[in-house]
């Protein structure tokens, strides 16, 4: 069987060039950077109403889910490192699988997330401790927006999927249609029809739904896909599903470390009045617009290292390495230099409210050294992932979340929104540094 990822020649002896890592790598930057540009367009876009309660209100709401779906995050993660090993290793059959089986997996768990909605909001809420006005707000979003968790997770699996296959142009149509249509249906929604919080939550559900329809049909047109696979027997099958449960077990305790610190972060903001739970509402948005973007690169390199790890291929693991080296630490500085230079004129687009403004500019030199402290942690991330060592990337999150919470611990309740950004800062920088110390593994692994 030819290899899928026709795109990048991958036979032995070849030299992987800049070129074609970036033609993987710039389609998944798109694809990547498409997500954060909705979370800021349904900031900016309730921004221009008169309440900052909104804002607030809509990025809570936007943690509920993050949380929950950063936890399955596993099931793209995952799904792109099995499937483009079992690319790598030309085997037909476990690229099939290697869809099939999470995508039981996100219909059961999304079925799950409507039936437990009331505890989970309530729970929610309670964690924020925030006030009447946010809260209801916050309600609102939430009852609309569950509705879509078996479609979200769903899209998580078809996406992970074509990344796997190296069908990177057809996960880029997937992603960019369902963000495209999202920011339409936010601005006809909130700025046309006046629906508020609610607009953003049904512009956000609808493009859910729609991506799925996008997905499979990309994913019928592969014919990797046959429906005789479609058996409990084939599904079960020992060897390959205990390989997945591990894999995700790993990957799920991972994300639960890195929203613990995502929901703690929140949570000391929220408790530091509306005007900073805004202002940090928008440096996140910000923050996730150049995660994604430096996250482009992180998954061209995971599907490099799965292959070189399916076809046993060790100079282009090396050479994955040391292009991931390159194009963050370029993308990072260059990153670090916009916002140095345009700072106030970013942060002006997503508020209109001067006292929320004046608190980000105040706050914005954090823009400034997040992606130099962040960049080789998200690289890293993408490389383990092509290799499926998620423990590796458990420990060393663990280990990040540790010196997180130590921060915290030393500032107390009298902290600062100064400090509270250099603890999330610390918590980067510990990634990046912890993580490090576990490439020799993959080495040892998967060449020796």
């Amino acid at each position: 069987m030819k290899s899928v990822l026709t795109s990048a020649p991958l036979h032995k002896g070849s030299i992987f060039t800049h070129r074609e890592y970036l033609k993987l790598a710039i389609p998944l930057i798109i694809s990547g950077i498409s997500t954060p540009i909705l979370g800021a367009v349904d900031t900016a876009v309730v921004g221009r109403l008169p309440d900052a309660s909104a804002i607030g209100a809509v990025a809570l709401g936007a943690v509920i889910f993050n949380t929950m779906y950063w936890l399955l995050g596993f099931l793209r993660v995952s799904t792109t490192g099995l499937t483009s090993q079992a690319n790598g290793a030309n085997d037909a059959k476990e690229m099939a699988l290697a869809c099939l089986r999470p995508m039981f997996l996100a219909v059961l768990i999304g079925s799950l997330f409507i039936i437990l909605q009331i505890p989970i909001l309530k729970l929610s809420l309670y964690l924020f401790g925030t006030s009447e006005s946010v809260g209801d707000l916050v309600s609102t979003y939430f009852s609309i927006r569950i509705w879509g968790a078996p479609f979200a997770l769903l899209n998580y699996v078809l996406i992970g999927w074509l990344m796997g296959l190296g069908k990177v142009k057809l996960s880029l149509s997937t992603q960019i249609t369902m963000n495209v249509l999202n920011i339409v249906l936010d601005l006809l929604f909130v700025l046309v029809f006046g629906l508020g919080v609610a607009g953003v939550a049904y512009a956000t559900v609808i493009a859910e739904i729609s991506a799925i329809f996008i997905g499979l049909f990309f994913m019928i047109r592969t014919k990797l896909i046959d429906l005789s696979m479609i058996q409990w027997r084939i599904l079960i099958e020992k060897a390959p599903l205990v390989k997945m449960l591990k894999v995700n077990r790993d990957f799920f305790l991972r994300s639960i470390c890195l929203l613990t610190m995502t929901v703690t972060f929140t949570t000391i903001g929220a408790r530091l009045g509306e005007t900073a739970l805004a202002a940090n509402a928008i440096l996140l948005q910000i923050h996730y617009l150049m995660a994604y973007l430096l996250g482009g690169f992180a998954n061209a390199s995971s599907i490099v290292v799965g292959r070189s790890i399916g076809s046993k291929q060790f100079p282009l693991f090396k050479r994955a390495l040391s292009l991931s080296l390159f194009w963050g630490t370029l993308s990072a500085c260059i990153l670090s230099l916009i916002m140095l230079v345009l700072d106030e004129s970013i942060f002006k687009i997503f508020t209109s409210i001067e006292e929320v403004k004046n608190a980000v500019i105040e706050l914005g030199i954090w823009m400034v050294i997040y992606p130099i402290a962040g960049f080789w942690a998200l690289q890293l991330e993408g490389i383990f992932a092509g290799a499926t060592d998620a423990k590796s990337v458990r420990n060393s999150i663990f280990y990040a979340l540790l010196a997180f919470v130590i921060v915290i611990l030393i500032y107390g309740r009298d902290i600062t929104p100064h400090e509270l950004w250099l603890s999330f800062t610390v918590f980067t920088l510990g990634r990046t540094v912890f993580l490090s110390m576990y490439v020799r593994k993959i080495e040892r692994s998967n060449f020796r």
